[in-house]
């Protein structure tokens, strides 16, 4: 007979043909199976008596057992027969075929290609066909949240391509949704597209099912996911708890995976956008009305059956709305700041090399210690490369040597007197060297004795032309300046060496 398999309704319908005494090639212009097949299956029908008129015709089940193809001797010539239970086992465990193949290989020497062990696997019947069972939800229970590619976007301006995503939130229930387009997916994205959403439904469902972003989920796990930190907050802020799906199952969110694919099918070809802002403007235009449609499975359109019964289902919005904000576990570097989206923050000099939590919210950041305690707080900076520092932070010489500038300098120094003024402005008056340091070790000097001592060391010290920090500190050391002030020495013409050095001979034995 033909390799074609026919349906018992054929056969039947030959039958009954026969019966009336059609011929094979009647059958044949019939269009129900060719003149061999119909000679061959006029033998069956002639061994069981069924083309005599008065015999009753038979059964559906009776055609089709006449007709099936028992499997067995196939079975019974296959190379993989003598080691059926050793297969089942195999099966059982849902080993691969290939693995089985080449399981009899090595310890059997099974010669039998990888084809005939799959045929024979396939015969056992081992393995039951995948099934699902639709998921049902509650008006307001829960909402599927995703992610799917934008389309590339071109600046007028600069001609540069810029990639985008879009964001979809759909109500389990109503399949109402919610499209926004982003230039990326990072925690503070994922958490604004999260308010907008919840603000474009005016309600918040009882729980998120998403998938393992890296914005959502740190671990992804079947039974024991972790959360990231600012999503979790901002759940509890919303009040809907976060149901993270096992990891590799979207499936199980199929209602957001078809409205990501609706997106893309529906809404982004054949159009052209000139911005971000326009993207979105016709994405919301879209779900209004073309994203609208009546709904394949409910029969509905997702905003009426939306308004009808899920609108009031939902839970209220906060009173308050939860801050976006992310956290990132960074380190306090030797220079007391920390590194934040190439930006610096400033923590106090007690935590350098220790290890902190950055708390980065719209308009601030906030440094934190892994007990969760607050240690700093900045304003968040916009550019990067942007150093935000408070002085408390830094260790106090630093600090010190910051808040002692010039100004501060030359304001202590009239302080304590004219002459000390008049030797720090020559200090800073000098065009090669900047000696900051020495006016401030100049200045500092005045805590260690007195101002009036001070005064009096400047003092002496510009009487003999000698301004600088190490005279006027051995002066003091030495108690010179409570000493009257001897008149200055001339000048030796050329600047020629006249002191006792070690190995000087007397020069006056030369002119004996």
């Amino acid at each position: 007979m033909a390799n074609r398999r026919f349906d018992v309704f054929e056969y039947r319908q030959v039958l009954v043909r026969m019966r009336q005494g059609g011929s094979d090639r009647d059958v044949e212009r019939a269009g129900l199976m060719g003149r061999r097949t119909a000679a061959a299956t006029r033998v069956v029908f002639a061994e069981r008596g069924w083309l005599d008129p008065v015999v009753q015709v038979p059964e559906a089940s009776e055609l089709a057992a006449a007709f099936a193809r028992a499997p067995a001797g196939a079975i019974a010539s296959s190379l993989c027969e003598p080691y059926r239970e050793q297969i089942l086992a195999w099966a059982r465990e849902e080993i691969d075929a290939s693995t089985i193949h080449q399981a009899l290989a090595r310890r059997y020497g099974f010669e039998g290609s990888y084809s005939s062990v799959q045929r024979f696997v396939k015969s056992l019947g081992v393995k039951a066909p995948r099934t699902t069972a639709p998921l049902t939800f509650a008006p307001g229970e829960a909402a599927q949240v995703d992610f799917g590619t934008g389309p590339e976007l071109v600046s007028f301006e600069t001609g540069e391509v810029v990639r985008t995503w879009f964001f979809s939130m759909q109500l389990c229930y109503s399949r109402h949704k919610y499209v926004e387009f982003v230039l990326d997916q990072t925690v503070m994205t994922w958490l604004g597209c999260h308010r907008r959403a919840l603000q474009w439904f005016g309600g918040v469902p009882e729980r998120m099912i998403i998938d393992n972003a890296k914005c959502a989920i740190t671990r992804a796990c079947t039974r024991d996911p972790a959360v990231q930190r600012a999503y979790a907050e901002h759940a509890e802020g919303w009040g809907f708890r976060i149901d993270a799906l096992p990891p590799r199952q979207p499936q199980m969110k199929g209602r957001v995976e078809r409205s990501v694919g609706f997106v893309k099918s529906s809404f982004l070809p054949l159009r052209e956008f000139r911005d971000l802002a326009d993207l979105n403007a016709q994405a919301r235009e879209w779900t209004l009305q073309v994203g609208n449609r009546v709904h394949g499975t409910t029969h509905e359109q997702p905003l009426t059956r939306f308004a009808d019964f899920e609108r009031h289902a939902l839970n209220p919005l906060p009173d308050a709305v939860p801050e976006l904000c992310q956290y990132k576990r960074a380190k306090v570097h030797g220079d007391c700041h920390v590194i934040f989206e190439k930006r610096r923050y400033s923590a106090p000099y007690r935590r350098a090399h220790q290890p902190v939590w950055v708390k980065s919210t719209e308009t601030s950041v906030h440094l934190y210690s892994l007990k969760h305690e607050l240690i700093a707080s900045h304003p968040r900076l916009t550019r990067a490369g942007e150093r935000s520092t408070i002085l408390e932070h830094l260790p106090p010489n630093q600090v010190a040597w910051q808040m002692r500038d010039q100004q501060w300098c030359l304001t202590r120094a009239g302080e304590i007197g004219i002459c000390t003024r008049t030797v720090i402005e020559r200090l800073f008056d000098d065009r090669v060297v900047h000696n900051l340091r020495g006016a401030q070790g100049v200045v500092s000097l005045a805590g260690k004795y007195s101002d009036a001592r001070l005064e009096a060391a400047c003092e002496r010290a510009l009487h003999f032309d000698n301004v600088n920090y190490r005279a006027i500190k051995t002066i003091l050391d030495n108690g010179l300046d409570q000493q009257p002030a001897a008149p200055a020495a001339p000048p030796v013409p050329g600047g020629a060496y006249d002191g006792s050095g070690r190995f000087c001979r007397d020069m006056s034995q030369l002119f004996d």
